[in-house]
């Protein structure tokens, strides 16, 4: 976020002494992130399994829906929580001391989540998504801190820094998957003396190894960062009262949606995600001034990705519970834990991601325009749950092929590149330059409201009715179907509110 108080930013050095000739501060930042990454990854695979686990076998013994609530309120707070941590960096720690604390206090989370007992859970919950929205907004403004806005790098730099964050995120489930569920694990706890039960938090742990690997890596390459993140000038006066107005105003969103998990009588407030910003469109679409009309245009990016990850972030919940309690994973006679099938996104992003980008620039001017890739990406998400509903009707006649779930994995994959990649850098664009900060706010909590969401949603999931799992994607591809034909109706006036920007 940025501040009128900050300093001014040090004159960019042109460095090519890194990997690919990319500054070589690069090395240090991707390797952080690459483990950080697969600290969050590495947990968000086990989180929701561990939660409706039976007591008896170590888990909590949570019902979906609390389950589903937990996981979307933990997830909603990781983005939210970036607001006030990219704000605390800009005003008073500077990035690089923003990233090192973040990282520390992700890292005690993930030990904490290693002890087995509820006070510990949930200590563990809030350590890790305090930790995220201070170090996950300001690694990625470093990176961009390397650069000058001309250098022809920054694009490929970008490319190389989000390689780290699926490598990451690949390999996380992997390694905590086997630890936590494997029987072969398990059988080495009972032969070390230690409850095989207590499998999950062994996991956790693994966690946070990884994000101290990283934070180790950070701390032995700090020279090839030094020239960014820097701290405000000790004269600066430091905004306490801005401070305390952006923590207020997270707090506020915090406790209404809150407030509609616990009455129902509040639930309306839900409504609320969605209504806002359409009332938003309408105003500022219907102004006068070229640049109100480009917030209008912000909001409809903003209510489209609401909807975007709403479901796509049932990954970690919806996803997964299916995975683990009805498709079969047992492949050449092999049993692999239901967590692995967490890495499968990550794949298709690698594999995918020199594709998308070879067809953009092979489509030059012709590609499409950044509303039509958004309509792009929610039709892609629409078919991913509406391939779920055959393969939850085929869970009346036993466990399903884990090909289902690769399936949707590769139909949201196609909508993520499409979607994400786009988004931040359409709406920087679209921002005034005295409003950047504003505006990566209101995209910071897009996602954090369509997180919230998907662990709403995924409180309706049923392993033992399979009419009505059908029904439950089914309602959702609709859902997420009607919001295309919605989005693509107003694509043209949406490039009309862009004015210049593509």
């Amino acid at each position: 976020m940025s501040s009128t108080s900050s300093p001014p930013s040090a004159p960019v050095v042109h460095d090519s002494s890194g990997i690919f000739g990319q500054p070589r501060g690069l090395t240090n930042l991707f390797f952080t992130e690459l483990w950080e990454r697969f600290g969050y990854y590495g947990m968000r695979a086990l989180l929701t399994l561990f939660m409706v686990a039976p007591i008896a076998k170590g888990g909590l013994e949570f019902s979906t829906r609390t389950a589903g609530i937990v996981y979307g309120t933990y997830t909603m707070s990781v983005y939210m929580l970036s607001i006030p941590g990219g704000f605390i960096a800009d005003n008073f720690l500077g990035g690089r001391a923003a990233v090192l604390w973040g990282g520390i206090i992700i890292a005690l989370g993930y030990f904490a989540l290693a002890v087995h007992s509820m006070p510990a859970f949930y200590t563990g919950l809030v350590l890790v998504a305090c930790g995220t929205g201070l170090l996950k907004p300001n690694i990625s403004s470093m990176v961009g801190s390397l650069y000058s806005a001309e250098d022809s790098r920054r694009d490929a730099g970008f490319a190389i820094f989000y390689m780290g964050i699926n490598v990451g995120a690949l390999m996380a489930p992997l390694i905590t998957g086997w630890l936590a569920q494997s029987d072969a694990f398990k059988e080495i706890l009972a032969g070390w003396g230690f409850n095989p039960a207590r499998s999950w938090h062994w996991g956790f742990a693994a966690a946070g190894v990884g994000m101290t690997i990283g934070l180790v890596v950070y701390l032995l390459q700090q020279h090839r960062i030094a020239n960014v993140g820097h701290a405000p000038a000790a004269d600066i006066p430091r905004p306490w009262g801005k401070l305390l107005g952006v923590l207020a105003g997270a707090a506020v969103v915090f406790g209404l949606v809150r407030l509609s998990d616990s009455n129902p009588s509040y639930e309306w407030i839900r409504y609320g995600y969605v209504v806002l910003p359409v009332l938003a469109i309408l105003w500022f679409g219907t102004r006068n001034d070229p640049s109100l009309k480009r917030f209008a245009a912000i909001f409809v990016f903003s209510l489209a990705a609401i909807v975007f990850w709403a479901i796509f972030e049932q990954a970690g919940s919806t996803i997964q519970l299916f995975g683990d309690q009805l498709t079969n994973t047992v492949v050449l006679g092999y049993k692999f834990p239901s967590a692995w099938f967490q890495s499968v996104n990550s794949i298709w992003v690698i594999s995918l991601s020199p594709v998308f980008a070879w067809l953009w620039v092979k489509l030059g001017d012709r590609q499409p325009s950044s509303p039509m890739k958004f309509t792009i990406g929610l039709f892609f998400l629409t078919l991913s749950f509406l391939l779920m509903v055959p393969a939850a009707k085929l869970t009346a006649q036993g466990l399903v092929s884990p090909l289902w779930i690769v399936g949707v994995f590769f139909l949201q994959t196609l909508g993520e590149l499409c979607l994400s990649p786009v988004g931040l850098s359409t709406l920087t664009k679209l921002a005034p330059a005295n409003f950047v900060g504003l505006v990566m706010g209101i995209w910071f909590l897009a996602a954090s409201l369509g997180n919230k969401l998907a662990g709403v949603m995924s409180g309706e999931f049923t392993a033992t009715d399979a009419p009505a799992l059908a029904h439950f994607f089914a309602k959702q591809s609709l859902w997420v179907g009607v919001a295309t034909i919605a989005l693509f109706a107003i694509v043209p006036w949406v490039r009309k509110l862009m004015g210049s920007v593509r």
